[in-house]
């Protein structure tokens, strides 16, 4: 079996490519996956995950993340940390556990404190200086003013399946803010029998509609992960139209267990990464098709 991966957003790209060698070299799923978010969160030119990311309107950043295991259904993921180099890393250890699967604050990082993980403040004097800049403009705190989550699927070449996603929220959210990325079955599903799928965006509309779950659910009945992405997502957005709100920031991409991609959006354009065995990571691309 040839082994697969899935990314949103350009940003994606470099780290994708180092998971795809370590997938090429038979390494597992879940070193793929690590490989390829840390690199995003390592990186501060990436200002929506990890150091460098968004600050809150109190002027800290806070991330969240998350890993699932398809083979076992083990969810891990943490929310609302404050000094955790590498919250995907974090994610992946929890997903091993049965119980305390999901921690915040300073739970999480006591426990990873206890677990020998690196800390560091990823609050930059770029991060600083957006903050100082657009707290001159005086919008309310939760304003929407912008967000990026790097969610990676991927499956190898022995047939095992995993996602994971890390983000920094909404650029000036309310301090204690939570969006999708660490709740699972909304910014994250993986099933290893049927696929996985991920979603970025406004947090707050995608968990209304579990996209994740309800894509590979959409999978599990037939669909090809284009017409599952395409699909769930069209009958969340009319889901919420009938009820007064239309969402305008999603985008959602989905891996099955055959190496097949999908990915559909809200936005005029939303770009993904894909890599597959034999080839090198793409660029890839989908507009709103409703």
């Amino acid at each position: 079996m040839g082994y697969a991966l899935i990314a949103t957003w350009e940003m994606a790209l470099g780290g994708v490519g180092k998971g795809a060698e370590l997938l090429n070299s038979g390494l597992p799923v879940g070193s793929a996956i690590e490989s390829a978010i840390t690199a995003v969160e390592d990186d501060p030119a990436y200002s929506s995950v990890g150091f460098g990311g968004l600050p809150d309107s109190s002027g800290q950043v806070t991330l969240d993340a998350s890993y699932m295991d398809g083979s076992s259904l083990g969810f891990g993921g943490v929310m609302g940390v404050k000094s955790i180099a590498n919250p995907i890393r974090v994610a992946m250890k929890l997903s091993r556990d049965d119980l305390n699967f999901l921690l915040c604050g300073e739970g999480a990082e006591r426990y990873a404190g206890d677990n020998g993980f690196a800390f560091r403040n990823p609050l930059t004097d770029e991060s600083r200086r957006r903050f100082l800049e657009q707290r001159k403009l005086s919008q309310s705190p939760g304003s929407y003013l912008g967000h990026d989550t790097v969610c990676v699927i991927g499956l190898d070449t022995h047939g095992r399946m995993a996602g994971g996603v890390s983000t920094s929220g909404l650029f000036m959210k309310r301090p204690g803010r939570v969006g999708d990325s660490p709740i699972i079955g909304s910014g994250l599903y993986c099933d290893g029998d049927i696929g996985g799928a991920a979603a970025t965006g406004v947090g707050e509309d995608i968990m209304k509609g579990c996209l994740s779950y309800e894509i590979v659910r959409t999978m599990s009945a037939g669909a090809s992960p284009e017409e599952a992405c395409e699909s769930a997502l069209r009958r969340h957005v009319e889901n919420m139209a009938r009820r007064g709100r239309r969402p305008e920031e999603i985008s959602v991409v989905a891996l099955d267990r055959e190496g097949r991609f999908g990915a559909a959006t809200t936005l005029g354009r939303f770009p993904y990464i894909c890599a597959q065995q034999g080839g090198k990571p793409e660029i890839r691309a989908v507009s709103c098709k409703f």
